[in-house]
C-alpha cells in the first residue's frame, strides 16, 4: 500500500541503474553480513591479531605473503623454460605414445617462441625450441630400450598366493 503523503512516482525502482559489478558487490556484502550475524567468522585462525604488514607501502604485500606462506615460486619465463627444458625428456618418458610426445614437444616449442617475442623479464632467454622429429626419435629409442630391458629381466618369484592361484588354474584346465 502506497503512503498517501508521498507523490505516486516518488520511488521508481527502474530509475536506479545497477550494473553487474554493483549487483555482485551488493550480493556479496549481503552474504558476508549474514555470515557475520550467524557467527561463521568468529573462530577463524588469526582472529583479533594484527595483520603482518611491511614497514613501507607495498601494493603486492598480500601476494608476496601468499607465495611465502604456500612456498610457491614464480620464476621469470627464461628460468622456468630452462627448468622445463631440463625436465622435458623425463616428462616425455612417462608418456605412452608418440602422438602425445609430439604434442608435448610442440607445446614446449610454443612456450619458447612466445617467450622469445615477449619483453625480457629477468635473465635473457637462451632456451631453444626442440626439433620435434629428433626429440620424438630419441624418445622412441629410450622407449624401445626400456621395453627390451623389461622383456630380458629375469622374472622374480611370484608370491605364494599368486603361485597357488596359477596352480589352481592349471588343475582346472587339465
Amino acid at each position: 500500500m502506497a503512503d498517501p503523503h508521498l507523490p505516486p512516482a516518488f520511488f521508481n525502482p527502474y530509475a536506479v541503474a545497477i550494473d553487474d559489478e554493483v549487483a555482485i558487490a551488493l550480493l556479496a556484502d549481503m552474504h558476508i553480513r549474514q555470515a557475520i550475524e550467524r557467527g561463521e567468522f568468529d573462530d577463524l585462525p588469526g582472529s583479533g591479531k594484527p595483520i603482518d604488514m611491511p614497514d613501507r607501502h607495498d601494493p603486492d604485500w598480500w601476494l608476496k605473503s601468499l607465495l611465502k606462506r604456500e612456498k610457491l615460486v614464480l620464476l621469470p619465463p627464461s628460468i622456468q623454460l630452462r627448468k622445463d627444458d631440463a625436465a622435458l625428456d623425463e616428462r616425455l618418458d612417462q608418456m605412452g605414445n608418440e602422438a602425445d610426445v609430439r604434442h608435448e614437444i610442440e607445446e614446449f616449442n610454443r612456450r619458447v617462441l612466445r617467450g622469445r617475442y615477449q619483453l625480457p623479464a629477468g635473465p635473457p632467454l637462451v632456451t631453444m625450441p626442440r626439433d620435434v622429429d629428433a626429440t620424438a626419435a630419441a624418445w622412441a629409442d629410450r622407449h624401445a630400450k626400456r621395453a627390451a630391458e623389461t622383456r630380458t629381466k629375469p622374472r622374480t618369484e611370484a608370491p605364494d598366493e599368486e603361485r597357488r592361484h596359477r596352480r589352481s588354474i592349471r588343475r582346472r584346465h587339465r
